[in-house]
């Protein structure tokens, strides 16, 4: 797997099952790269349809293949509710380098509850330009 950076723009979701009965939800993100995790705001009040438009950056390293998205309710005095998840495979970002924005589906006891939309960027780590190169013993240093 490659090393580099993952940018991810986190659009909007739609469609999502709303978990508060009696008002709006207020729906936020925690995205989850390996052992990395970030968390998007709280849209406050913004229900089923919420938007952010927000970017987060991961480090990669070797073995990261997916990216999770976990969306949940933030509830004042109670736990927070469980709406959905998604997967999202890295394979074809680090061949393409960069994913368009698209929708995937939320899923929750692996029913259909939802899209969320996102974008992808993966940025190679650059090498070493001034790494040493070898001539039959003597070594040049691009100092």
């Amino acid at each position: 797997m490659p090393q580099g950076t993952l940018e991810v723009l986190l659009i909007s979701a739609k469609g999502l099952e709303n978990t508060d009965y009696l008002c709006n939800m207020d729906p936020y993100v925690i995205l989850t790269c390996r052992t990395q995790q970030q968390q998007s705001s709280i849209a406050s009040g913004k229900g089923s349809d919420p938007e952010w438009n927000e970017s987060f950056v991961f480090n990669l390293s070797h073995g990261v293949s997916e990216l999770k998205l976990k969306i949940m309710d933030s509830d004042t005095g109670t736990g927070h509710d469980f709406v959905g998840e998604a997967t999202i495979p890295l394979d074809a970002l680090f061949t393409d380098g960069n994913i368009p924005a698209m929708s995937y589906n939320v899923v929750k006891d692996e029913h259909y509850c939802g899209e969320i939309r996102i974008g992808l960027t993966f940025t190679p780590e650059a090498r070493d330009e001034r790494q040493e190169r070898s001539f039959g013993g003597w070594k040049e240093s691009g100092y």
